[in-house]
């Protein structure tokens, strides 16, 4: 049997479970530990590095969910672990403001566990999505699955942003409890019964070593040109994640729940930016999956120009339409760029779709790292050199709209060198 569309939305609410946690650890306390605690931006940013270089690791947990099955006890177990190590890393925000040295111990064995968590139940759901969806359902199941995931991290941004106000640390645990209890609940409740009725669909393990296929997979160029892409503009794409709310509390005077809510809006911005390409690539077949990824990469580098300009001039309701934008057309580069995975997973050597989507997984947690962390030293950098935050600000910004325009550049080239011709979001695979 393969995944009704029931099940698929099913496993999409549990991609949603993941978004809701994770924006509380790179947005919230991101913001609490630069604004409230006026802790170097460098720090919260090599924490959520942290996290994402464990997430090195994804392929490994997806040869171990291949191998040794149990795909559901990997999804609910990794959430567990996530869930722990989001309301630790929250403890770790409240004893940093008493207690510097048992906070940042506690903070990095928490933001470690949130990336062995994220790791292990993201990657053994997009297994489970992939091994038992039907071919003809898959761009489907990626769009609808990944649309999910910024809902929930939207809709938990705007919500904790509301409640959060005034802040108290009593408030924040309680919140941060709230949402990663709840996520286990949804988790277990949403996925639990669907392996076993698909389990008869999922193909038999490879019989060969992880390191040997990996090492296959890496010799394919167009496997290795992509993974270079990929890598390169996710390091765009996340070069802003770290300063973004503190950029709109130092240099605009947000408070915590109205920059938690500027986060929410720009997540609403992406996910519409997605909706759309969905929506033009597959119902209206307009444009090819090379010409979205290129004009979402040259629209977020216009979007963070304007996001620069604004900092001298202290226009927050300009910054909110202008953080809107970038969401946007964030959201339609990415959404293009997992159908232009999907249609190259397949190129190549048989039997190893699993393991391009794990390099490939690898290499975007590994430049979510880097470029959180690249944004977030940048930043202290230039404050030091420069007299004012905005100025400081505006140069990163204006550095990772410089990396969109050569991801774009690069995009072109290897999409069209490895696709060549017209490929619709509904049918990237054909």
């Amino acid at each position: 049997m393969n995944l009704s569309w029931l099940s698929i939305v099913r496993l999409g609410l549990v991609q949603m479970a993941l978004g809701a946690v994770v924006v509380l650890t790179t947005s919230t306390l991101n913001r609490l530990m630069v604004v409230e605690l006026a802790l170097p931006a460098i720090l919260p940013g090599f924490l959520v590095a942290l996290h994402y270089g464990i997430q090195i690791t994804r392929p490994n947990w997806g040869f171990l969910s291949d191998t040794g099955g149990h795909r559901t006890r990997w999804i609910i177990g990794g959430m567990g672990a996530l869930a722990l190590g989001a309301y630790g890393a929250a403890h770790g925000v409240v004893l940093l403001e008493g207690n510097f040295a048992a906070g940042m111990a506690l903070s990095i064995a928490a933001y470690a566990l949130i990336g062995v968590g994220v790791g292990a139940s993201g990657t053994s759901l997009l297994a489970l999505l992939a091994t038992a969806t039907a071919p003809r359902r898959r761009a489907a199941a990626a769009t609808i699955t990944w649309l999910m995931m910024i809902a929930g991290i939207a809709v938990t941004a705007g919500t904790v942003g509301a409640f959060l106000d005034p802040y108290t640390p009593q408030l924040l645990l309680r919140i941060v409890g709230i949402v990663t209890l709840g996520a286990v609940v949804l988790t277990t409740l949403t996925v639990w019964g669907i392996e076993a009725r698909v389990a008869a669909a999922e193909p038999e393990p490879i019989p060969q070593g992880f390191v040997a296929g990996l090492r296959e997979v890496w010799a394919e160029r167009k496997a290795r040109n992509f993974t270079i892409f990929v890598f390169l503009s996710m390091t765009a794409y996340f070069m802003q994640e770290l300063i973004l709310e503190p950029y709109a509390g130092l240099v605009f005077g947000f408070t915590p729940g109205q920059s938690t809510s500027l986060s929410g809006a720009q997540n609403g911005g992406v996910f519409l930016g997605m909706l759309t390409v969905g929506i033009a690539a597959t119902g209206f077949r307009i444009g090819s999956l090379r010409h979205w990824v290129v004009a979402g990469c040259l629209g977020s580098a216009a979007s963070l120009a304007a996001i620069s300009a604004l900092g001298p001039l202290a226009l927050s309701g300009a910054l909110i339409g202008a953080v809107v934008t970038l969401g946007y057309f964030n959201g339609m580069f990415a959404v293009a760029a997992i159908g232009s995975m999907m249609a190259l997973a397949g190129e190549g050597r048989g039997a190893r779709e699993g393991t391009r989507m794990g390099l490939w997984g690898a290499a975007q947690a590994v430049a979510a790292g880097f470029g959180g962390l690249l944004g977030a030293a940048a930043v202290d950098v230039m404050r030091l050199l420069l007299v004012q935050d905005a100025q400081a600000f505006g140069a990163v910004f204006l550095f990772e709209a410089a990396l969109f325009v050569l991801a774009a550049l690069m995009g072109q080239r290897v999409i069209a060198h490895t696709q060549g011709r017209r490929a619709p979001l509904a049918v990237p695979g054909e």
